[in-house]
């Protein structure tokens, strides 16, 4: 299994950008979206509409991963 960061493409708000991450961080997110009973592409948006500052999104999206499972 490899740990390299991979490149996929979402869509937020209308406008496409692509996103790295690992494999367990995407297969996870993944996960998350179907348990609530959303699309990748909703949640990614609705993560996106929380960030501050200057945090990039696969940096946002990693955190909220980890304190899902965390349960935080």
């Amino acid at each position: 299994m490899t740990t390299r960061p991979a490149k996929h493409s979402l869509t937020l708000h209308g406008h496409r950008t692509s996103v790295s991450l690992e494999p367990s961080f995407w297969e996870a997110f993944r996960a998350i979206a179907a348990e609530q009973g959303e699309t990748v592409n909703a949640l990614a948006a609705r993560i996106d509409a929380g960030r501050t500052g200057d945090e990039g999104l696969a940096s946002a999206i990693r955190v909220f991963v980890l304190r899902h499972y965390r349960g935080k």
